[in-house]
């Protein structure tokens, strides 16, 4: 009698195995490979201390990285590190950047530090999780490197050991990390276009490098990788905010917006044609209201000029209009926002026209209902107006009917929004 032989789903099963255990030890064994560089770089130590100047750049293009959002935890000293971003396959804790020699950079060579930026490599090799956006910075020149080395060098150190990631396996191996990067990351592949003329490079090196503005408005694969060149919105992972498509007029394109709405808006949170709202607002507080008037208007002329494309999200059939949903807002908004939503100028948005109010992805317009509107306190603007939050006194289905009335009212002919939809908001936020 003949054997008998395996089936053909085993053999298929028995390859895939066979190829992904070749692929993570093919990827280790170029980790690995890289690690002599690091141990290298590690042993070189340049410790000039650096001028006032030169610390000073440093603290404004740590500015434009708004690095300290994520390595500053919530009750935490500035740069400590400590800061959980949450992702898909888990937890990542920001790194305490201040020169503590034992739990933050001050054992760091000015070579170390741009090797992480460069390549994604801590100093002793180890490589880092992409949340970290070492895919943006990879284009950071060394003079700048340098000078944001010099300042948080120049930092008081704080002691702070730095958390361990919660990351489930194998998103938490060396292995499983050295095979993404081996698919979707190469040091330097972030290329600024040298035809441009000098503004248009240096709007395109804060917004596609330091600015690292794709982390969030691109779409990310199952595996968390988005194209650094793309600019086309995307759902931010974990946070339930929609990023919208800098390169749609329908979204959150300003290619026919004049340059100085588009400074304002970076510079204070609001402008004649929008405001900053959730993460964006973060971004805004942060990071863009401290940047020179030169660069954020290379940034605005750089958008200005993004190739327009079309939402790539498709359109639901336009909401009918709906009685419960005007009911709520003559009840709710109408006292604020106006009866025909034209809004109040200087002081809350028109609903009418609003690309918020009209965009394919309804998400944004649920979490402002839900948890509240408010644009960032800026120097510009130290007080502005917001909306309360309405998590209590409405139900999903009540926060439907009023954004589906608003998403059908005033020429808008966007999608309803379902019950569904509010309740997943909602239960995404957690308790």
């Amino acid at each position: 009698m003949s054997p008998t032989r395996p089936q053909p789903r085993r053999w298929r099963a028995a390859a895939l195995i066979g190829a992904l255990f070749s692929a993570l030890l093919a990827a280790t064994l170029l980790w690995q490979a890289g690690d002599e560089p690091a141990q290298d770089a590690a042993r070189s130590h340049r410790t000039t201390p650096a001028d006032a100047q030169t610390v000073q750049q440093g603290a404004y293009l740590a500015r434009a990285g708004n690095c300290m959002a994520c390595h500053t935890s919530a009750a935490g000293a500035a740069y400590a590190g400590g800061r959980g971003i949450a992702t898909p396959f888990g937890t990542v804790y920001a790194g305490n950047l201040t020169p503590d020699p034992e739990t933050g950079i001050g054992r760091w060579s000015a070579d170390d530090f741009w090797r992480a930026l460069r390549e994604g490599r801590s100093r002793d090799g180890r490589l880092l999780y992409p949340a970290f956006p070492y895919a943006n910075y990879s284009v950071v020149r060394r003079e700048d490197s340098d000078a944001m080395y010099a300042y948080l060098r120049s930092l008081a150190p704080v002691h702070q050991p730095n958390r361990a990631h919660e990351l489930r396996w194998p998103f938490n191996t060396q292995s499983a990390l050295a095979l993404w990067r081996a698919l979707y990351f190469t040091p330097g592949q972030l290329k600024l276009d040298a035809q441009a003329d000098a503004t248009l490079q240096r709007g395109a090196y804060l917004v596609q490098g330091l600015g690292h503005c794709s982390a969030c408005h691109s779409t990310r694969n199952a595996l968390g990788a988005s194209n650094p060149l793309d600019l086309a919105g995307g759902l931010i992972p974990m946070q339930n905010w929609y990023a919208p498509s800098l390169s749609s007029r329908d979204e959150a394109g300003v290619m026919h917006w004049p340059l100085a709405d588009i400074v304002a808006l970076l510079k204070t949170g609001v402008s004649p044609r929008g405001s900053a709202q959730g993460p964006m607002a973060e971004v805004v507080l942060h990071s863009t209201q401290h940047l020179s008037q030169a660069d954020l208007q290379a940034i605005g002329l750089f958008l200005q000029r993004l190739p327009e494309q079309t939402s790539r999200r498709p359109e639901s059939a336009p909401s009918a209009p709906n009685r419960a949903g005007a009911a709520l807002y003559d009840q709710h908004c109408v006292q604020c926002h106006g009866p025909q939503g034209q809004g109040v100028p200087g002081a809350y948005p028109a609903l009418a026209g609003n690309r918020a109010v009209s965009m394919a992805e309804p998400v944004n317009l649920v979490q402002m209902v839900l948890h509240g509107g408010y644009a960032p306190a800026t120097a510009g603007n130290p007080r502005p107006f917001g909306m309360p939050p309405y998590l209590v006194d409405l139900s999903d289905q009540d926060i439907a009917d009023l954004l589906s009335h608003l998403r059908s009212s005033w020429g808008h002919a966007a999608g309803a929004v379902s019950a569904v939809d509010v309740q997943r908001s909602r239960a995404a936020q957690g308790p």
